[in-house]
């Protein structure tokens, strides 16, 4: 088992930054990926990236590449998703979720493949 808390969302202005964090507990020692993902309102649950959490090699989607940033910080078994130049479009309820080895995906963005998600935080970015 495999608990997530998300956590730092918040209003901001276009062009603004936020740092969003996920902690992650239970049995992490077997995580082989985590991601983030938002949806907003009558639109389709989005990947966002991800990042693999023995390597620490990050992908992103083409709509955040350059943009956003994941990172980890093992001591704290927390990671961020540094979000800069933000878009109206941006806003959306962002979560992060996490894979388990052995758990066959067919993309960096197949949510079906993530087992476990956190409660997910609200980011609203005006114009």
């Amino acid at each position: 088992q495999v608990e997530l808390v998300d956590s730092g969302g918040d209003s901001v202005q276009a062009g603004g930054s936020l740092r969003l964090s996920c902690k992650v507990s239970g049995r992490t020692f077997n995580i082989y990926n985590l991601g983030w993902f938002r949806q907003a309102p009558g639109k389709e649950y989005e990947f966002v990236g991800t990042i693999l959490w023995r390597h620490e090699i990050t992908y992103y989607s083409d709509a955040v590449k350059g943009r956003f940033t994941i990172s980890r910080d093992s001591a704290k078994n927390t990671a961020y998703l540094q979000m800069n130049s933000l878009k109206p479009e941006d806003t959306a309820v962002y979560y992060c979720a996490v894979r388990i080895e052995g758990t066959t995906a067919q993309s960096w963005g197949d949510a079906q493949a993530y087992g476990y998600r956190g409660q997910g935080t609200q980011v609203t970015v005006s114009s």
